[in-house]
C-alpha cells in the first residue's frame, strides 16, 4: 500500500484550550496543501517499518522522542462522488507522552460543529468526539477495546456527518493490521 507519511497529532484532553482551538486552522491549512506538502517538516525522520497488507508502519522522531504509528486508507467510500479531501485512519503510539493506541480518523471535509463520528468493528462500537476533519476516542480505554476488536475483525466501518449535512460512511480493511500493530508496538516498546 505504502501511504505517503502523514501525521497529525490529537487535539485531545491532553492539550491546552489554546492548542485545541488553534489546531481547525491549522487542519484547514494541511488539508489546502499538496500530498507532498503534507509531510512535516523533518520527513526525513519519518521511516517506513514495513507495509503489512492494507497497513504501512512508520516510526517518527519529532523533537518530542520517537513515535510510532500505522496508516491505512479506506478501501470504500459512501456516498460515491462526494468533494473530500484525503480519507486516512492512524493508530500510533508515543512513549514519551505515555501515550499508546490513540485511534485517529481524517475524513477529507469539516464535520458538522458539535457532532460525533461512530466507529464499528464487528459488534464492537464507539462514538468519537470531532473536530475540523479528524475524529478520536474519548478515552485511552474505549481506544484499547476497540485495537482488540480490530485485531480479530476483518472490517473496520467509520460513519460521520459533514458541516453540509452529507453523511458518509467509509469502510476499512483490517488485513494486515495486527502485524502492523506488532511492528509499531515493538519499535516503540521492545514488546
Amino acid at each position: 500500500m505504502q501511504n505517503k507519511p502523514i501525521y497529525l497529532s490529537r487535539p485531545g484532553p491532553r492539550l491546552s484550550r489554546l492548542a485545541r482551538a488553534s489546531l481547525p486552522a491549522l487542519v484547514a491549512l494541511l488539508s489546502l496543501l499538496t500530498p507532498a506538502l503534507m509531510v512535516p517538516a523533518g520527513a526525513e525522520d519519518h521511516i517506513l517499518i514495513g507495509t503489512y497488507r492494507d497497513w504501512d508502519a512508520y516510526i517518527i522522531t519529532p523533537s518530542g522522542g520517537k513515535e510510532c504509528y500505522m496508516i491505512s486508507m479506506p478501501k470504500r467510500t459512501l456516498p460515491r462522488g462526494a468533494r473530500r479531501g484525503k480519507v486516512y485512519m492512524t493508530v500510533t503510539h508515543r512513549p514519551a507522552a505515555r501515550v499508546r493506541d490513540e485511534i485517529n480518523v481524517i475524513i477529507g471535509y469539516p464535520f458538522r460543529k458539535d457532532s460525533e463520528a461512530q466507529i464499528r468493528v464487528g459488534r464492537q462500537s464507539a462514538p468519537m468526539f470531532t473536530d475540523g476533519d479528524g475524529a478520536w476516542l474519548y478515552d485511552s480505554k474505549a481506544e484499547a477495546r476497540l485495537v482488540s476488536a480490530m485485531k480479530k475483525g476483518s472490517k473496520l466501518v467509520v460513519k460521520g456527518t459533514s458541516a453540509r449535512g452529507t453523511r458518509t460512511t467509509d469502510s476499512y480493511s483490517l488485513l494486515g493490521f495486527t502485524a502492523a500493530h506488532n511492528a509499531i508496538t515493538q519499535a516503540c516498546f521492545g514488546k
